[in-house]
């Protein structure tokens, strides 16, 4: 007797399965395929963001550093005259003689201790007299037209 292979249904799906791939592998071209290559996409142009401008000075800081300047060359000066020029230039910053000047002596919990109040006038003679600058500007209050109206010192 004789078998039929192809009588079952798994024999004859394997068999056209075989068939379709050799008959679509015989019917591709040998020729290779060069697909052409994309166009590149457009590049943005990145431009670095500007550097910030470097910060200004506050009027605030601009007045420290002058009157900073001002105590030091008084309490530096070699002779009475250039001390008393630099006096009436450092006084075109304040808005009165009578500026009050604080000077804080202890400080504890945020509760200040001042010595006794003085006026701009009476401390930059003082400095003249001592040669001697111990404080820096702790804090400083400007008016409405850019002049001092109150200064507090710290000891250095």
């Amino acid at each position: 007797m004789k078998k039929r292979t192809l009588q079952s249904p798994l024999n004859r799906l394997v068999f056209i399965a075989l068939f379709g791939l050799l008959a679509m592998g015989a019917c591709k071209s040998k020729k290779k395929v060069v697909a052409e290559p994309a166009p590149p996409a457009p590049v943005e142009k990145v431009e670095p963001a500007p550097a910030p401008a470097p910060a200004q000075p506050s009027a605030e800081e601009v007045a420290v550093g002058k009157l900073e300047n001002y105590f030091s060359s008084i309490a530096n000066s070699t002779n009475v005259q250039a001390a008393n020029s630099t006096i009436q230039e450092a006084l075109s910053m304040f808005s009165n003689q009578e500026t009050p000047v604080l000077i804080v002596i202890y400080e504890e919990s945020g509760i200040k201790d001042y010595d006794e109040p003085t006026t701009i006038v009476k401390y930059l003679n003082y400095l003249k007299d001592t040669k001697k600058n111990l404080n820096f500007i702790s804090d400083i209050r400007l008016d409405a037209n850019g002049r001092v109206s109150e200064l507090e010192l710290r000891r250095k």
